[in-house]
């Protein structure tokens, strides 16, 4: 009876064992999938900011052009 018990208890140790084991991995993934979706927004965000510059660069870069040939045609 007491093997039994002991048996028992110990099956039940190991169970809960695995479980908490298990769950703390499963924390320790999402912190880590977390990390890297901030990591990921916050390189997306840069090159958001870039291609906004790289835009407005080449809007100007073509106003100038016709403006340049617009002067190429009144001579």
């Amino acid at each position: 009876m007491y093997s039994a018990a002991w048996k028992k208890s110990a099956t039940i140790l190991a169970l809960t064992s695995s479980l908490m084991l298990g769950a703390c991995a499963s924390q320790q993934a999402v912190e880590h999938a977390q990390a890297t979706a901030d990591q990921a927004l916050s390189l997306a965000q840069q090159a958001n900011q870039k291609a906004d510059k790289a835009a407005a660069d080449a809007a100007a870069a073509s106003a100038k052009a016709d403006r340049m040939f617009q002067r190429g045609l009144r001579k």
